[in-house]
């Protein structure tokens, strides 16, 4: 008899997007006597629908974080680097406990380095930059995994290749909403897993006869795609993946409803 499975489901953060004054003011007041602000908020924001929806490995955070790696960066004056480039982690610290709180186990998704527009004007020299950002992202993931955040989602717009061969680890996963061909190729060759739209399915696919593929986690999957994965793959090899960059309310759960075939 055939029937119904789900598949498990993953996030990648979220940008929840600005509120108006008087959200965030109400927020802000039901959190009264803990450390809050707008990223705060944004990271609970991020988070919450997730775990309403019922997502098996939630992520707190999105691109909307590097507001606050900015504002936790020693040696940066608006976006060059002036000095030995230092991470003062307090803050970050209160916000992975708040992520804990609310559940553990939880993932943080953040932008990668080169989007933080950062620009060097200290170092004169590209791989001496790249170990400086590097070091600083390290310090930065391993002082929230001490606080007890599981790992981190890195969100790329381009694929770099010495940031990726510095930053990848078990425990660090690189993201990248808008992939070519080529920076696929890049992201295999670094990571046997890996997240792609629906309409990218089949190029992981081909890749993988080059390289070693453990898990495809497609991005806002449908039948069609969750389809295509399985005629290459176990079940347990395939994933549904999301990443909201929009309004609404549904999105998780949607995604958690999408996220089955039949066998």
């Amino acid at each position: 008899m055939v029937k119904r499975r789900n598949l498990s489901t993953r996030a990648f953060g979220a940008e929840p997007g600005i509120p108006d004054v008087a959200v965030l003011a109400a927020w802000i007041a039901d959190h009264r006597g803990t450390p809050a602000d707008i990223i705060t908020y944004l990271l609970d924001q991020s988070l919450a629908p997730q775990l309403a929806a019922g997502i098996i490995s939630p992520c707190a955070g999105g691109r909307f974080y590097k507001n606050r790696i900015m504002e936790c960066l020693a040696g940066v004056e608006e976006d060059k680097v002036t000095g030995e480039i230092h991470l003062n982690p307090h803050a970050i610290i209160e916000d992975a406990a708040g992520i804990v709180l609310q559940k553990k186990g939880t993932l943080c998704a953040m932008p990668a380095p080169h989007l933080l527009g950062i620009t060097d004007t200290y170092y004169h020299d590209e791989q001496e930059w790249n170990d400086a950002i590097a070091g600083v992202y390290q310090d930065l993931m391993r002082s929230m995994r001490d606080t007890g955040i599981k790992g981190h989602v890195l969100i790329c717009k381009t694929i770099q290749e010495p940031e990726i061969e510095s930053l990848v680890r078990p425990n660090i996963f690189v993201f990248q909403p808008e992939p070519d061909r080529e920076s696929l190729a890049c992201l295999m060759e670094h990571q046997s897993q890996i997240a792609v739209g629906r309409d990218y399915v089949d190029t992981v696919l081909a890749l993988s006869s080059e390289y070693d593929l453990r898990k495809i986690i497609i991005v806002d999957p449908d039948t069609e795609s969750i389809e295509r994965a399985l005629e290459c793959l176990d079940p347990d090899q395939v994933s549904a993946g999301g990443y909201c960059t929009d309004i609404s309310p549904d999105y998780w759960k949607n995604l958690v409803d999408e996220a089955v075939y039949t066998r």
